[in-house]
């Protein structure tokens, strides 16, 4: 009895260091939305120009999706895990003390890599964990814990006249308490995060289901369609604080707390998720869930003066991204499903950078305004991909 509370207190240090990493990088991303118009204010740049903050993190996602099995099986999970705080949080005290914007847009290749390393680690531990069936909807809930928090915190000291290189250092603060808790865990050697070896033996046969399952369709549209997912998703944290302060002439603290209720909404929406998977079904649910997508962004463009359409924004993308990774195992054969599930992951990299990109040049071309009209075509291409997908996949294996 003893040994078994022993071994059931030593796994929730693992799985609540997971948690709090997750909120970590959901602060380092959500934040960034309500700061950005004091960015472009402190360097002289416009919507278009911004965007190469954006782009620059794709390079470390890259880095991190082709590098991470490797790193964890040579270092163990806590190191690595250690190693992409401390960039994650060098990144974050780079933008705080930055004279010059190149130099803040290099570091935007450290925020990438260190996020990217979390994202992972993280979600490759919670998966092998026994009770990683139950814990992954909690965990992606947790992201939207720090991505509520992020610009909650922004908004919250802007309006106590703190600066925004200010506000990054506080950031870089919170998520600094990461570094501590797993410097611990590596100096205690904590069992579940410091094995190694494992990735190493089975490469080869990984690099050859990955090519197999490239081949299959469905996990082409997978990719795609949570490559505009996760655009979209970013593109509306970064750009709403903006559209709706600057384009819309909304009271600070109104927009900053209308991008936190875009959050909140998704953070509910996360949490709740196992409960209406069990009642409703994946597939039902990411059909819904896009339908009121459409309906909150219509909401969005058109009524500008109201503030409930972000937080439904929020709520109905928040079940896509992991019911259809919940998808992938029922769609494909078990061997694929490890490769389905890395180029999945990585396509969607993609879209934090291209999405919000070409937003802001659409608005930099034409005005702020048209960031909620570019959202929709991207809800439309979701919905034909939904659908497509339904149609080549085995429908009495997705509804349950």
């Amino acid at each position: 009895m003893i040994h078994s509370s022993s071994r059931s207190s030593q796994r929730w240090i693992g799985v609540a260091i997971a948690f709090y990493a997750f909120i970590a990088i959901g602060i380092a991303e959500g934040g960034l939305g309500v700061l950005l118009p004091s960015i472009l204010t402190e360097y002289s740049l416009t919507p278009a120009s911004v965007t190469l903050l954006f782009v620059s993190q794709i390079t470390g996602y890259i880095l991190a999706a082709f590098t991470s099995s490797l790193v964890s099986s040579g270092l163990g999970l806590a190191r690595m895990l250690l190693i992409a705080a401390s960039t994650l949080t060098t990144a974050l005290v780079i933008y705080a003390v930055s004279p010059v914007w190149w130099l803040m847009v290099a570091a935007g290749t450290l925020l990438g890599l260190g996020i990217g390393l979390i994202d992972a680690g993280v979600n490759t531990y919670i998966v092998q964990d026994e009770h990683g069936a139950s814990l992954i909807g909690t965990l992606h809930g947790f992201y939207g814990v720090g991505a509520l928090l992020g610009p909650a915190i922004a908004t919250t000291l802007l309006t106590m006249s703190v600066t925004w290189r200010q506000v990054y250092g506080v950031l870089a603060g919170i998520v600094g308490l990461l570094i501590l808790a797993l410097l611990a865990v590596v100096i205690i050697r904590y069992p579940p995060m410091n094995v190694r070896g494992t990735a190493a033996s089975e490469s080869g046969s990984a690099a050859q289901n990955l090519g197999r399952s490239l081949q299959h369709p469905v996990v082409l549209l997978t990719g795609l369609l949570l490559l505009v997912y996760v655009g979209t998703e970013a593109a509306i944290g970064n750009w709403a604080y903006t559209v709706q302060s600057v384009g819309r002439n909304m009271p600070t603290m109104a927009a900053g707390y209308g991008v936190a209720a875009y959050w909140l909404g998704l953070t509910v929406g996360r949490f709740s998720l196992d409960y209406f998977l069990r009642r409703v079904g994946a597939v039902r649910m990411i059909s819904l869930s896009l339908t009121l997508l459409l309906i909150g962004l219509l909401a969005w463009w058109q009524l500008p003066d109201q503030w409930l359409s972000l937080p439904l924004i929020g709520l109905a993308l928040a079940a896509i991204f992991p019911a259809t990774i919940w998808l992938i195992p029922k769609r494909l054969p078990a061997e694929l499903v490890p490769g389905a599930i890395s180029f999945s992951t990585s396509a969607a990299s993609f879209g934090v950078a291209i999405i919000p990109t070409s937003a802001g040049w659409i608005a930099n071309a034409t005005s702020l305004e048209a960031i909620p009209v570019v959202m929709l075509p991207l809800a439309i291409a979701m919905i034909l991909l939904h659908i497509w997908m339904v149609q080549r996949s085995p429908h009495k294996r997705l509804l349950v």
